[in-house]
């Protein structure tokens, strides 16, 4: 009789951690729509506009892509390797209403190249490969909509391959950060004839002789106006207008390195009132993994790692804290969605970023919910049916999808004959909070207007229209979201505020007014446009533009 109740509380005891993982790491959630087959190139490098349109480019050293330049334009490079007279297009401006993309003229090549959209609305995109190395892009939309990009050649004083770019808090100027070889920083734009490289010595501690995986480091912008900085394995707080290290953060346990070509991922969590800032980084490839993929002879492809670290960066005794994760990942992206959950897609299983050497492609995301307890915080999505491997992207859009595309590991366009074809298509991902089944509970904004200026510390009036019935303010927020710039698996310049409520009220048939306070400074959230949401019971309202000055 003991033994037999012993058996049935085991099994029950089974029976439970086995409904509990599923609950927590198989609730297939989400919706996968394919919005294009090809735009003619790859989706390397994307940075959503405040009109609504997507910029995206390639490189302009793959070959002739699919889609033609305008009006007989082409671009002749004797230094070419692949083709020196090309009359095809390597950027596209993806025109989200209307599921179209016209194509865009790039004379340089912007092959892992950064980028921030400045005050003004102005993309500006540094350095490349090659004959682009230095060269500064400006792309500035206009109401009719017939802008391309304009060249500045020497407008970097190093050589910018795999550099990350980080908007400054006026909104007006970027700071740009390290790549290969270069371990320092600059500014754009430059303000005296005597502006120069600036040594950040951080980034040659971290790097490695053979593997490097300091490149793209992940860089936030503090509250207190300061950068943290991570690259390889660990990371600091740097003071960039001084020149010197505030703190230096433990290394993450493991000592795996998280970054370019190992290739994890990270985000700045939601910034909210009193709540101190935290950073997450996910995934990437152990020790070794890079060298024994590039093994010509016997290449051997690591399972990627499952964990993740994050650290309260303002902490008097900042530790990291491990998480697992429902699968191990490198080369996926991490976006923050509208109602503050983190959002982790594209990927592989196992190998390294770079060239042929990544395997066993992860088709379904992962919604990280930053305040759930521990240990439950891990949700699995419905899969995608198309790899997205090495050179995809991904960005948020205004509606609360999230727009996928891009994955090429080969050194030009393969469509045939490889583990995975180059890939041109667009596909979109509606996370769980687009149901159709939660229309009811989805807020719609009435004002501020789309593209109003919001100042900072400024009490707003938000109206928004609910069809639920009594609302409870208590599941209401509003969220403030600044667009990334998106490649080889960092969002740059991404943020996202919860503001801080002052009262609700009801004021008509189905609408309410609720007052929000916006951020008191350009620390908090850099002058630029953003995406204000009301979000109730998780569910977001679309997004309506406005811009903080």
């Amino acid at each position: 009789m003991a033994l037999t109740q012993t058996l049935n509380i085991l099994s029950c005891t089974l029976l439970l951690l086995l409904l509990r993982q599923d609950v927590l790491t198989r609730a297939a959630l989400g919706k996968w729509d394919l919005l294009q087959p090809s735009i003619g190139i790859v989706s390397m490098h994307m940075q959503l506009l405040h009109t609504d349109r997507v910029v995206i480019y390639d490189r302009t050293d793959f070959g002739y892509s699919n889609i033609s330049l305008p009006n007989g334009k082409c671009r002749d490079d004797p230094t070419e390797r692949k083709v020196k007279h090309d009359c095809t297009a390597h950027s596209v401006e993806y025109d989200v209403a209307s599921n179209t993309a016209r194509p865009l003229m790039v004379q340089t090549n912007v092959w892992c190249s950064g980028g921030a959209v400045m005050t003004n609305s102005t993309l500006v995109q540094a350095g490349g490969h090659s004959d682009g190395e230095r060269v500064i892009r400006l792309l500035t939309p206009s109401p009719d909509n017939n802008y391309d990009w304009n060249e500045i050649n020497d407008g970097l004083l190093a050589r910018r391959w795999y550099s990350t770019s980080q908007i400054l808090p006026n909104g007006d100027g970027q700071i740009i950060v390290g790549g290969r070889g270069q371990y320092n920083y600059e500014f754009y734009p430059k303000t005296t004839p005597s502006d120069k490289v600036f040594d950040l010595p951080f980034l040659e501690q971290t790097n490695d002789a053979q593997s490097e995986n300091n490149l793209y480091p992940f860089v936030f912008l503090n509250f207190d106006g300061n950068l943290f900085v991570f690259a390889n394995n660990r990371a600091i707080m740097w003071d960039y207008i001084n020149g010197k290290v505030v703190r230096t953060y433990p290394e993450i346990p493991g000592g795996e390195p998280r970054s370019f070509p190992s290739t994890g991922s990270a985000a700045l969590l939601p910034l909210k009132e009193n709540v101190g800032a935290e950073v997450l980084v996910c995934g990437g490839a152990p020790k070794g993994a890079y060298l024994k993929a590039m093994n010509s002879t016997n290449p051997e492809f690591v399972g990627a790692l499952n964990t993740c670290a994050r650290i309260g960066i303002n902490d008097a005794n900042p530790q990291w804290a491990m998480e697992t994760m429902p699968m191990g990942r490198i080369m996926s992206d991490m976006l923050l969605l509208p109602d503050g959950n983190v959002l982790i897609i594209n990927g592989a299983g196992n190998g390294a970023a770079g060239w042929e050497i990544g395997r066993n492609p992860v088709l379904e995301p992962v919604v990280y919910r930053p305040d759930s307890p521990s240990g439950s915080r891990f949700e699995v999505q419905n899969p995608t049916s198309i790899p997205r491997m090495y050179h995809s992207s991904t960005v948020l859009l205004r509606d609360g999808r999230v727009l996928v595309g891009g994955s090429n590991p080969h050194e030009f366009y393969v469509f045939t004959n490889v583990l995975f074809p180059t890939e041109l298509s667009l596909e979109s991902f509606s996370p769980s909070y687009l149901d159709p089944k939660f229309a009811y509970l989805r807020p719609k904004i009435i004002s501020p207007a789309s593209q109003s200026e919001i100042r900072y510390g400024q009490n707003v009036p938000i109206r928004f229209n609910l069809r639920t019935g009594r609302l409870n303010s208590d599941s209401l927020m509003v969220t403030m979201l600044a667009p990334s710039f998106n490649t080889h698996s960092f969002s740059m310049s991404q943020r996202l505020l919860v503001l801080k409520k002052l009262d609700l009220k009801h004021v008509g048939n189905s609408k309410y007014q609720i007052r929000v306070v916006t951020p008191d400074t350009s620390h908090l959230a850099p002058s630029g446009y953003y995406l204000v949401f009301v979000v109730y019971q998780n569910i977001p309202s679309e997004g309506m533009w406005v811009r903080i000055s």
